[in-house]
């Protein structure tokens, strides 16, 4: 957890301003909309001052990788209940203890649910660093990660500082473990041709790649990383699996009724797509 001061993010939004100049964003236009309080937290929230940034580790024995040839993998994220419900839960329960000290404290939580820059803000708060993948690094648990935002009309007495001398050093495996080449050179993703995007988007940003055996979402990038490979697993049982993806092959995709998959799914962000559109991904 780290707090940091709430002000515009002028640089990060110049970079950000680039990457969509560039087409990256592919069908994901909702990128392009409220791109002043993605990057200022003051025109988001009235009042605030603060922002209390969490990241909480999902890492399970899915999330290292699946068996080669294995054809029905599934991102290990959306193997637990949705996570936008547990860490808002878990953002209330932490400002319910900061308003223990502060009764008059306001606050709004947001979990990749609101136009905020939280990866450029979890940098901020002294959290990781932005891998080569894109995604935050944390050098104790690495990029499985999810980040959550409390937005406080408080003033603290000391803000935390970006972290100085780590990174991803020379490392490239995960820009050389994805199988269409999504990661780029300026630690952006071209959308167009992300396993992820094209599995759970509604609309797919590309029918020319492969999905490697993807049927929703993807872990390529972060599997090979080796601070994934030695971060501890998570300890909190919220993030604990629900679904066992080995018990769920092609085959039983493709036979799985509309009420099997409301009753194994219905908790998880599986739900976004939908039973028809991970079929659809299943390679036949």
């Amino acid at each position: 957890m780290g707090v940091v001061r709430v002000e515009p993010l002028i640089e990060e939004r110049k970079r950000f301003e680039e990457w969509l100049l560039a087409g990256n964003q592919s069908t994901l236009g909702y990128l392009e909309r409220n791109i002043e309080k993605r990057f200022d937290v003051g025109r988001l929230v009235e009042n605030s001052h603060s922002v209390v940034v969490c990241a909480v580790s999902y890492l399970s024995q899915y999330s290292r990788g699946y068996r080669d040839g294995y054809n029905a993998k599934i991102a290990s994220y959306a193997l637990n209940d949705d996570y936008h419900v547990t860490i808002k839960s878990m953002l209330c329960e932490l400002a319910d203890e900061l308003k223990k000290h502060s009764p008059e404290l306001r606050y709004r939580a947001f979990v990749d649910s609101a136009p905020l820059a939280e990866k450029s803000l979890a940098v901020r708060a002294g959290l990781g660093w932005i891998g080569r993948q894109s995604l935050v690094v944390n050098p104790r648990l690495g990029s499985m990660i999810h980040l959550g935002e409390l937005v406080i009309d408080d003033v603290v007495d000391e803000y935390d500082r970006p972290m100085i001398g780590v990174g991803c050093g020379s490392c490239r495996r995960c820009v050389d473990a994805c199988p269409n080449g999504a990661i780029l050179d300026n630690r952006t993703i071209d959308t167009r041709r992300c396993i992820s995007c094209r599995t759970i988007e509604r609309e797919g940003c590309t029918d020319d790649i492969t999905l490697d055996g993807w049927i929703f979402g993807c872990d390529a990038c972060q599997s090979v990383c080796p601070f994934n490979k030695q971060a501890p697993l998570h300890t909190n049982p919220r993030f604990d699996p629900r679904i066992d993806p080995y018990e769920l092959s092609a085959e039983r995709w493709l036979r799985m009724t509309d009420d099997e998959f409301s009753e194994m799914a219905a908790t998880t962000p599986m739900t976004r797509s939908g039973l028809e559109r991970i079929r659809g991904n299943i390679k036949k």
